[in-house]
């Protein structure tokens, strides 16, 4: 039997994170321990190619949406956006249920689909994070690449003398 109450204070049009991994889905609550969230038709396709594929809005109870993850209320952009409405976020959710929309982990993710309803504003803060984090990574990358170039070039000079 599915749980009835969740440890957790949502109020509705908040965002719910739910840490599954490397990547966090997100979805919005509408109160009546229910979620509105985007989800990919074939997850498979968007892991193996970090591509473009389709998604479904849809509404679930929270604890089939989380399962045995861990959860919290995150409505992160409060310090730079307003919120719309609880009423609105919750509405503008519910006409979505149904929908097929196009899903990409990097321009149209689950996280962007909740931002955009709370904020109005597709944003999401785990791919900018990753960005980062990829170019920190590029740019050691090449800082090794010119390191050894350095090494082997000063290696080459040192043995000829």
């Amino acid at each position: 039997m599915a749980p009835v109450l969740f440890d957790i204070d949502a109020k509705p049009g908040d965002l719910i994170e739910i840490f599954g991994g490397v990547y966090h889905h997100w979805a919005v609550f509408i109160g009546g321990n229910e979620v509105i969230h985007l989800i990919p038709s074939n997850l498979l396709e968007v892991l193996a190619f970090l591509g473009s594929s389709d998604a479904t809005v849809r509404r679930q109870r929270i604890w089939e949406v989380v399962g045995s993850n861990r959860f919290q209320v995150n409505n992160l952009l409060d310090d730079k956006y307003q919120p719309l409405d609880p009423s609105t976020i919750v509405s503008n959710a519910v006409k979505m249920v149904g929908q097929e929309r196009p899903y990409n982990v990097a321009t149209h993710n689950s996280e962007h689909f909740v931002t955009e309803l709370r904020y109005g504003k597709p944003e999401s803060r785990q791919v900018q994070t990753a960005a980062v984090i990829g170019g920190v990574a590029a740019a050691g990358m090449a800082v090794a690449v010119v390191g050894a170039a350095l090494f082997s070039a000063f290696r080459k000079n040192k043995d000829k003398e």
